[in-house]
C-alpha cells in the first residue's frame, strides 16, 4: 500500500499525475483504468553518430517536487489496481504462516562465546545474541530497537575480536548501503566512544593485538583503507593511494592475527584480484602478492600460510598455497587442484582443514583437505539442495553450515570435525511438507546450441496439461551461482497449483569463469538468449503457454526480465521487474555504477556502445507493442542501483505500450538494495507480488 505522501510535494502535482488519463491502444478494452499520464520533456544527444532522445531525463532528478509528486501518483495507481484486489488477504495470511517464524544465522565461537543472529516470529529485524560455551546461557547483545522503534534500521555484525570480548557492529536504515558502525563490549553490552558515521565501508576488522581495527571507506577518489586504534578519534591511511572510484577495496585478519589479508577489486566481478598482504607486527608498508595477474584471487591466511583461492590458469578454481612470510607468486604451490567437472565457489579454513565449496552440475558438494592437500572428508547432501555459510576456525573442532533448497526451509547443523560427524542445531518450524513438493533438473538448448541447466518445482503427481500458471526466476551476471534456496514466493506459488522455474543462466558462476566471460560484455545478449529458451522450453514442453508465464528478477536479474520482455513481449504475461538497471547507456554515471563497467562496458566507449544501444531495455521500447503485464519495484533507500531506471522505464511503457495489460511502479520511500526491510514490510512486499502475479496468471 502507499507507504505515506510527502507533505512537501505539491497537492496539485499529484491530483494532475492522479486524474488526468491516456488513451489505450488496441481493439480490446482493458479491464482495468488508464495509468496517470506523464509529461515528457525530450532531452537529445548524439553518441558515437547515433542520435539518442530521452523523455524523460527530467525523473532522474529525485528530489524535484514533480518527482515526488510522480512517485506518489504512481504508488496511488498501484494501490487502486492491486489493494483491494480478492484473494490478497488470504495470501497475505498464508505467507505470515510461512514467515512469522523463529529464524537463527549460523553461528561463530571466538573465545569460547558462541555469537548468532535470532528473529523472533513476532519480532521485524534479527536481534544479535551471544551464548557463553555451547550450551551456556544466551542473552541479547544487540537489539536493533534500541535504535529505531519503528523497525527501520537493522544491526548486523561486522566484526567480532579472536576473543569474543569485543565486536564491530553496523546500523543500517531502509536498505541502504551505507551504515554507522560502532564497537560493543560483550561483557559489559556497553558501546564504546569509537563512532564510523553513515558512509559506504567495504568490510572493518578487529585487530585484537593492536587494539585497533582497520575499514575501507568509499570516498569521492576511491576506496582508502585505514588503521584506527580504539579510543583515538585520528585515523591513519594504510593503502589505497591512487586506486580510483571504480575499484573495491577490503580487508581481513588471518587466523593467527598477525596479517592482513588486502584485496583489490576491479569492480564487482572484474577479471583482475590484487593481493596485498600487511605484517601487524611490523613496521613496513603493505606488501604485493600478486598485482599484475590477471585473474581472480581471494585470500586467507591461517598457521603462517596463505591460502589462495584462483582461477589463474585453472577456469574452474583452485587453490594455491604460500608461506605468509614469503608470499611471493615463485613460492606458491597448488594444494587443491582444478576439478574438471565441478566448479569452486568458495572455501572456509576450520579444525586445520581447508573445506572447499564445490558445484557439480549446480549441485552442492563440500570436500575437506588436510594441509598438504590430501581429501580427508565429505559432507554429504541427502536431497537436491545448497550447502552453505561453512564457518568455523583453524583451531577448533566444530563448524557450522547450512542447508537449504526450494521446498526445505534453512536449517542449521553443528559439524564435529573431529568425528566427521553433524548434529542440527536449529530447524525454523516452518508448515511446509516437503514431500508434498517434487523438484526436477532440466536443461534445455539455448539460441547458440548451448545447453543450459534449470530447476523445477511443481506439485508431486502434476502432469504438464499446457495451461499451468508458470513463474521463472534468473539472475545470470556477475559471477553469481542461483542455487536451490527456500522461497517463501516459490513455495506459495506452487503450494497454489502453479510451477515455479530457475534457471541457470550465462553470466552466473555455475560452471566456472567460462560460463560467467559468455554472458558479460559482448557476450550478454547469451544471458537473454538463455531466458528466452528457457521460458519457450517450458512452453514447447507444455508445462504452460504465453498467457500463463510471467517472469521475475532483481537488480541485474530486473535488467534481464527488461530484456527479454522488450525483446520478446509475446512471451510473457506478466512481468515483476525489482530494482533493475535499465538505461543502459546511461547507468555508469549514477552512484556505483562504475563497479559494473567490467560486467557490462560503458556506452562512452564507441564498441561497447553497440551492444549495450542494442539491448538496453529503455531504448528498445516500441510504439504500441502489446507488452506484458509489468509491476515495477524500486525505492529511496536503493543506493546502488539508481531508482531512477524503474522510474523512467515505467513512465516510457505506459506511454508507449498498447496497455492492454496494466504496468505499475511500486516505489517504497524506505527500502532499497542491501537488505533490513521489516519482516512486516517483506510480507506485505511478498503479498503484492503474488497478489499481482495470481491476478494475471488466472489463479484462484
Amino acid at each position: 500500500m502507499l507507504k505515506g505522501l510527502d507533505p512537501a510535494v505539491p497537492a496539485a502535482l499529484v491530483l494532475m499525475f492522479v486524474f488526468v488519463a491516456v488513451r489505450c491502444g488496441g481493439s480490446r478494452e482493458p479491464d482495468f483504468p488508464p495509468p496517470p499520464e506523464t509529461r515528457t520533456e525530450p532531452v537529445t544527444e548524439t553518441l558515437h553518430g547515433e542520435e539518442i532522445t530521452d523523455p524523460y531525463r527530467w525523473l532522474e532528478d529525485q528530489d524535484s517536487p514533480e518527482t515526488r509528486a510522480f512517485i506518489a501518483a504512481q504508488n496511488a495507481y498501484t494501490d487502486q489496481l492491486l489493494g483491494n484486489r480478492p484473494g490478497r488477504e488470504e495470501l497475505r495470511e498464508g505467507l505470515e504462516k510461512l514467515l512469522k517464524v523463529d529464524v537463527m544465522g549460523v553461528p561463530t565461537e571466538h573465545g569460547g562465546r558462541y555469537f548468532y543472529s535470532r528473529r523472533g516470529a513476532d519480532q521485524d529485524q534479527p536481534v544479535i545474541w551471544v551464548r557463553e560455551g555451547r550450551d551456556g546461557a544466551e542473552r541479547v547483545l544487540l537489539d536493533p530497537a534500541e535504535f529505531s522503534e519503528d523497525g527501520s534500521k537493522a544491526v548486523s555484525l561486522e566484526d567480532i575480536s579472536r576473543d569474543g570480548k569485543l565486536v564491530a557492529y553496523s546500523i543500517r536504515s531502509g536498505g541502504e548501503d551505507e551504515v554507522e558502525i560502532r564497537f560493543r563490549n560483550v561483557a559489559s553490552g556497553k558501546d564504546l566512544p569509537d563512532v564510523l558515521p553513515r558512509r559506504r565501508y567495504f568490510g572493518i576488522a578487529l585487530l585484537e593485538k593492536l587494539h585497533a581495527y582497520a575499514y575501507t571507506e568509499y570516498g569521492p577518489q576511491g576506496p582508502r583503507l585505514f588503521l584506527r586504534r580504539l579510543g583515538e578519534k585520528k585515523a591513519r591511511k594504510l593503502f589505497g593511494d591512487g586506486y580510483g572510484p571504480e575499484k573495491i577495496i577490503y580487508a581481513r585478519e588471518g587466523e593467527d592475527g598477525r596479517w592482513l589479508v588486502i584485496h583489490v577489486l576491479e569492480g564487482s566481478a572484474g577479471r583482475k584480484t590484487e593481493v596485498w598482504l600487511h605484517d601487524l607486527e611490523g613496521r613496513g608498508a603493505p606488501r604485493p602478492v600478486t598485482t599484475e595477474i590477471e585473474a581472480t584471487f581471494s585470500g586467507q591466511v591461517a598457521g603462517g600460510r596463505l591460502y589462495l583461492e584462483t582461477n589463474w590458469q585453472a577456469p574452474n578454481g583452485r587453490v594455491m598455497v604460500a608461506d605468509a612470510a614469503r608470499p611471493a607468486v615463485e613460492g606458491w604451490r597448488e594444494l587443491i587442484p582444478e576439478r574438471e567437472n565441478a566448479a569452486l565457489q568458495g572455501f572456509s579454513l576450520a579444525g586445520g582443514r581447508i573445506y572447499a565449496n564445490y558445484l557439480e552440475n549446480v549441485q552442492s558438494h563440500v570436500i575437506g583437505y588436510d594441509p598438504s592437500g590430501r581429501q580427508v572428508d565429505e559432507i554429504a547432501v541427502e536431497t537436491i539442495g545448497t550447502i552453505g555459510g561453512m564457518r568455523g576456525r583453524w583451531d577448533s573442532d566444530e563448524a557450522f553450515y547450512t542447508f537449504s533448497s526450494f521446498h526445505v526451509p534453512t536449517r542449521i547443523y553443528r559439524y564435529d570435525l573431529t568425528a566427521g560427524k553433524r548434529e542440527l542445531w536449529f530447524a525454523p518450524e516452518v508448515p511446509i511438507d516437503p514431500d508434498r513438493f517434487a523438484v526436477e533438473q532440466v536443461r534445455f538448448t539455448s539460441k547458440d546450441g548451448t545447453e543450459v541447466p534449470m530447476f523445477i518445482v511443481h506439485r508431486k503427481g502434476w502432469e504438464p496439461d499446457g495451461d499451468t500458471p508458470t513463474l521463472l526466476y534468473g539472475y545470470g551476471g556477475f559471477r553469481v551461482s542461483v542455487l536451490p534456496r527456500f522461497s517463501a514466493v516459490g513455495a506459495t506459488f506452487v503450494d497454489r497449483g502453479g510451477v515455479y522455474a530457475v534457471a541457470n543462466l550465462r553470466g552466473g558462476g555455475e560452471f566456472g569463469e567460462p560460463w560467467h566471460q559468455a554472458g558479460m560484455l559482448a557476450n550478454k545478449q547469451h544471458t537473454f538468449d538463455d531466458f528466452i529458451a528457457a521460458a519457450e522450453w517450458l512452453i514447447a514442453q507444455r508445462y504452460t503457454n504465453p498467457r500463463r508465464l510471467a517472469i521475475y528478477g532483481g537488480s541485474n536479474g530486473g535488467l534481464l526480465v527488461g530484456a527479454a520482455m522488450t525483446q520478446r513481449p509475446d512471451l510473457f504475461q506478466a512481468v515483476v521487474c525489482a530494482y533493475p538497471l535499465l538505461d543502459m547507456l546511461r547507468y555508469d554515471k549514477f552512484l556505483v555504477g562504475r563497479y559494473w563497467v567490467p560486467e557490462y562496458g560503458t556506452a562512452d566507449d564507441p564498441e561497447q556502445f553497440k551492444w549495450l544501444r542494442a539491448y538496453s531495455p529503455y531504448h528498445n521500447v516500441r510504439e504500441g507493442v502489446d507488452y506484458p503485464a509489468v509491476l515495477f519495484v524500486t525505492g529511496d533507500g536503493d543506493t546502488r542501483v539508481a531508482p531512477l531506471h524503474a522510474r523512467k522505464m515505467a513512465a516510457l511503457m505506459q506511454a508507449k505500450s498498447a496497455l492492454r495489460r496494466p504496468v505499475m511502479l511500486r516505489y517504497h520511500e524506505d527500502e532499497g538494495h542491501a537488505g533490513g526491510t521489516p519482516l512486516s514490510q517483506q510480507i506485505e512486499d511478498a503479498t503484492e507480488l503474488l497478489t499481482f502475479l495470481s491476478w494475471q496468471l488466472g489463479m484462484p
